[in-house]
């Protein structure tokens, strides 16, 4: 291998900084409409309006308030895309405009995007199936479902902003939204100057729904605010939502060179599996924060706030607690779970939580914990319940996605 192709396939250190949020979410449509519902304790957790949910067990979701596709979506653009592209176009959208970044302006094959999915396939196989029922239209299987909607939610990004440069989807369901990042960050390493990354999700439909359901972990509380309730000892499962956040991921020196306003950086990521079932053994949450704060060269005691997975399910709750009482020790860290005011975004919902942790490090504040008002590990865990002011220039974020993914991302002040 010549000297030349050497440099030209080698992995650099790269710092990725975040200098653009686009944000579609249950409690706000666009960045400042969402961050300032969160910090106030405001939730979207309502109802189900996007279908007749009266006769299923779960009857309430999160759903992205007022959004009208025909004012964010090019008219072309609205026959070839379904719902969760829409809302991923928009906040892609929103997103490059915040960085200030123009792709057309950046070297060919320099900027892509590496996004996250899982649950929005249901939705584009729903639209397809309904097409078989009522109109005849052709039969596509769901396996079919999941691969266009994956390929059209990205490819969508990049054909209509121009970034001809890396792309993919990773899906790991709720931890999809951490892990598309640490793609993104490889990518900046090989050589690219700009990824637009993150997640947005959901499966507000009756196939998604039955889904969801038959998995045993959605809530049945129809009250929404008793309905997500993840450490509380009335906790009966989660609320499914949609939404989540596109973010742009920018390699630091190339962000600086053209004066671009930096949010944070990405400090630290790992990635773990749970031991198979039946097995026995702890669960890999706790090792993928340790590894994340490792990469970091930072310890326990430099975090600030850790934004949790918080399922709402018992059990998942109380394997989350152990992993953080044993890697802080008891009330060592504000813990806090914004997505009580959305609902669990499937991949959407860790990149909305990297969001709030890079919004909480601008504006020196913590968002609520909505909600919880029985914690049934109030001696181990300081929850947030109320926004709480004061410094924060570290955030561990945390995310599981069914199947024994899990993921840990450490984004910190920049230098």
């Amino acid at each position: 291998m010549t000297s030349e192709l050497l440099e030209r396939t080698a992995v650099r250190s790269a710092t990725a900084v975040f200098t653009g949020i686009g944000v579609t979410a249950p409690n706000g449509l666009g960045t400042q409409a969402w961050w300032e519902a969160t910090v106030a304790g405001e939730s979207g957790i309502r109802p189900v309006s996007r279908f007749d949910a009266s006769g299923y067990p779960a009857t309430l979701a999160g759903e992205v308030p007022g959004f009208d596709a025909e004012e964010h979506i090019p008219s072309r653009l609205l026959p070839q895309t379904d719902h969760m592209t829409r809302l991923a176009l928009t906040a892609a959208k929103e997103a490059l405009e915040d960085s200030g970044a123009d792709p057309a302006e950046m070297p060919q094959y320099s900027a892509g995007a590496v996004t996250a999915a899982s649950a929005g396939g249901f939705e584009f196989g729903q639209r397809e199936l309904q097409a078989l029922w009522s109109k005849g239209g052709q039969y596509v299987s769901a396996y079919q479902s999941y691969a266009w909607f994956y390929a059209v939610n990205t490819g969508q990004i990049s054909i209509r902003h121009g970034l001809r440069g890396p792309s993919g989807v990773l899906v790991t369901e709720q931890a999809g939204g951490l892990d598309a990042v640490a793609q993104a960050r490889r990518q900046l390493r090989k050589g690219s100057k700009l990824i637009v990354t993150g997640g947005v999700d959901g499966a507000v439909c009756p196939w998604g729904w039955t889904a969801q359901l038959a998995g045993g972990r959605m809530s049945p509380v129809a009250d929404p605010e008793r309905a997500f309730l993840p450490f509380d000892s009335e906790a009966s499962g989660y609320v499914a939502g949609e939404g989540g956040a596109i973010l742009v991921l920018e390699d630091a020196e190339a962000a600086r060179e053209r004066g671009a306003r930096i949010y944070g950086q990405l400090s630290g990521y790992a990635a773990t599996f749970d031991p198979a079932p039946g097995r026995g053994g702890e669960p890999g949450l706790r090792r993928a924060a340790e590894l994340a704060l490792a990469e970091a060269g930072l310890t326990a005691a430099d975090v600030d706030v850790v934004f949790a997975d918080a399922s709402g399910v018992p059990e998942l709750d109380r394997q989350e607690e152990a992993a953080l009482t044993a890697l802080f020790g008891p009330r060592g860290v504000p813990v806090t779970a914004p997505k009580t005011m959305t609902g669990r975004l499937s991949a959407g919902g860790a990149s909305l939580d990297l969001a709030a942790a890079l919004l909480s490090i601008r504006d020196a504040v913590i968002p609520p914990t909505v909600n919880v008002t029985n914690p049934v590990a109030a001696d181990a865990l300081d929850l947030v319940t109320e926004a709480r002011r004061g410094p924060v220039r570290t955030a561990l974020v945390l995310a599981r996605g069914t199947g024994g993914f899990n993921a840990a991302a450490v984004v910190t002040a920049a230098n």
